[in-house]
């Protein structure tokens, strides 16, 4: 990883703040907490290479490419190293936590639930199930929690379909994982 002192520190993370979701705008790569770290190393040619690693929200995940691709560009534009690699890491997984609350913010405003965070050391899931799905969420539009769940598969893998019963929209909510 790059050291705490180095100053391109700071304008990377600023640089990929700037990247938005390619499928939710208002929030941004580093508000979604997909970006695993970065690091700059000797490329073997005399000069450097920075990796940037990317973790992806589900594999298989629709945006992941375009992602990947917004981050490379959007580094080798800083011209802060010869090389950008920006490389999917699974070492890590993400996990619905790693939305800071900057992001937590900018879905509820943009009009989805964000996931209720994972408690450390609660139960795991049910055997036999992939995912538990929460019954009840508020709803981003109202606050109103008189909400119920629709549909568990959403547009994409990590949301779900619920409606609101006093405010009468539906809405997605991100999956906790």
């Amino acid at each position: 990883m790059v050291a705490a002192a180095d100053p391109r520190q700071a304008v990377i993370w600023a640089a990929l703040d700037e990247i938005p979701d390619p499928e939710i705008p208002a929030i941004s790569v580093v508000e979604l907490g997909v970006i695993g770290g970065f690091s700059f190393e000797p490329n073997g040619q005399g000069g450097e290479r920075l990796t940037v690693d990317l973790l992806p929200t589900f594999v298989g995940c629709p945006a992941i490419d375009m992602m990947r691709h917004q981050v490379g560009e959007r580094l080798r534009g800083l011209q802060l190293a010869d090389e950008v690699d920006v490389r999917l890491s699974f070492v890590v997984p993400w996990t619905s936590d790693r939305i800071s609350p900057e992001g937590r913010e900018k879905l509820r405003a943009s009009g989805f639930a964000p996931p209720a965070p994972i408690l450390v050391g609660a139960p795991s899931v049910p055997d036999g199930e992939l995912l538990t799905m929460a019954s009840v969420v508020t709803c981003p539009y109202c606050g109103s929690r008189n909400t119920t769940l629709e549909n568990p598969f959403g547009p994409t893998l990590c949301r779900a379909i619920y409606h609101c019963a006093n405010c009468r929209q539906p809405f997605e909510q991100f999956k906790a994982v």
